[in-house]
């Protein structure tokens, strides 16, 4: 009888290429239990075999994208990739160079402080290009504000004067 544990641990090692007799060695269970298992779980044949289904299974989505635990889709509506909402967060911030963002929501400006072009994706209502040019805009009229530093002889405290 193979434990949940000991389902997993199969998973990742035939997902690594290791084979059946290592396996069973590893897990102090019988070769045949193991390659009952893989059979059972689309986790048999040669190492390289093994890696290519697996990266097969995920796309088909048969399996969590993060944790490979198999999904139940459902017979309407949209189809699962995660497990659960855990997963779904793992998975995209480890991959966020995988989020599709479509042209039509890239938005082109002229920043309204500074005159420089800039994009935004999402938002079609920027005004600035960042936040420095937001708040010289909005609290000093739209000049840098510069920092000049008077030193009192008599009595050798600095004080910083913000000019405008």
């Amino acid at each position: 009888m193979v434990t949940a544990l000991q389902e997993e641990q199969i998973r990742l090692l035939r997902s690594q290429g290791v084979g059946y007799r290592q396996i069973a060695n590893q897990l102090n269970l019988s070769r045949d239990a193991v390659r009952y298992y893989c059979k059972a779980n689309n986790l048999n044949g040669q190492g390289e075999a093994v890696q290519a289904n697996i990266q097969r299974i995920m796309t088909d989505d048969t399996v969590c994208s993060y944790c490979g635990e198999l999904l139940v889709q459902p017979k309407t509506g949209r189809k699962r990739r995660f497990c659960c909402e855990a997963c779904r967060r793992k998975w995209w911030g480890q991959n966020r160079d995988k989020i599709r963002k479509g042209a039509g929501a890239i938005y082109g400006f002229t920043c309204k402080r500074c005159g420089k072009e800039f994009t935004a994706y999402g938002n079609s209502h920027r005004l600035y290009c960042s936040h420095e040019c937001f708040i010289s805009d909005r609290y000093w009229g739209g000049e840098t504000p510069t920092k000049t530093i008077d030193i009192d002889v008599q009595n050798a405290v600095p004080t910083v004067v913000m000019i405008t």
